[in-house]
């Protein structure tokens, strides 16, 4: 199977999850569940970490996505990262990596202003390097944060991920502290 193959498998999987968690009567609701529902965009800056079988690094990082909150716990996202120019020392070439994953979170409930979570995303992923050699194959991450409400619509995120692309050679293996706001329309 390639790796094309397995992140659309992977795709699916996670939407039937989101749909499965989604999927319940209108009548069994509470009110105050309906406020924490809705779509969310979120903008991401941060630090990032590279493991590498030749030369750790680290660059920075830069991403965004679209989301929807299903309840008070639950929510969902599509989000494009990009953490670049490397330095591998192979041929002084720079090595950015660029994901497109699918994120399922897990917000656990308390009675505070800081809410931590817990995340898995899947998708797919690219290893790009200047004197060539780019990889593309599965990906996959796990967060690890918290989110701070600042006003009724936005949330502060700080979070840490491991994030992987899975590729023939050298895999790219990332650590990363994120900070980033979500907006929720």
């Amino acid at each position: 199977m390639t790796s094309f193959k397995r992140a659309i498998l992977a795709f699916g999987m996670l939407a039937a999850m989101t749909g499965a968690a989604h999927a319940t009567d209108a009548g069994d609701v509470p009110a105050d569940a309906y406020a924490a529902m809705g779509f969310y965009l979120r903008g991401d800056i941060g630090w990032s970490w590279l493991t590498d079988d030749r030369k750790d690094d680290s660059a920075i990082t830069l991403g965004g996505g679209a989301g929807y909150q299903y309840d008070e716990n639950l929510r969902g996202d599509l989000r494009f990262d990009w953490a670049g120019n490397y330095d591998t020392r192979r041929n002084n070439d720079a090595v950015g990596v660029t994901t497109i994953l699918g994120n399922l979170y897990f917000d656990i409930p308390n009675d505070t202003m800081v809410t931590p979570f817990l995340g898995a995303g899947v998708g797919y992923g690219w290893k790009s390097a200047d004197g060539g050699g780019d990889r593309d194959g599965f990906a996959f991450a796990l967060m690890a944060g918290a989110s701070v409400e600042l006003m009724e619509n936005l949330s502060l995120d700080v979070e840490y991920r491991f994030r992987d692309v899975v590729v023939t050679g050298d895999n790219p293996m990332e650590h990363q502290i994120l900070t980033g706001l979500r907006y929720k329309f």
